[in-house]
């Protein structure tokens, strides 16, 4: 049963679960491995979390399609 990581780059914006005690659900991406470091959007709290941990809280990924998205400028 193996399963896929989630990719993640650093700087990306990822939402969890449950909030922060400060409120936020939203935190960017410091370091990668198979530690994930995290800093909370709104208090800039930072966490370091086992990567099985988070791709278990984690509830929203980076959309990959907006980057992609084309200029509409005529």
């Amino acid at each position: 049963m193996d399963k896929v990581p989630i990719q993640l780059k650093l700087g990306d914006i990822i939402s969890l679960k449950k909030p922060h005690p400060c409120g936020s659900y939203q935190w960017r991406v410091t370091r990668l491995g198979m530690d994930i470091g995290l800093n909370c959007m709104v208090c800039g709290r930072q966490v370091m979390l086992p990567r099985s941990e988070v791709e278990r809280r984690i509830k929203k990924t980076p959309d990959k399609t907006a980057d992609q998205t084309p200029d509409k400028t005529g």
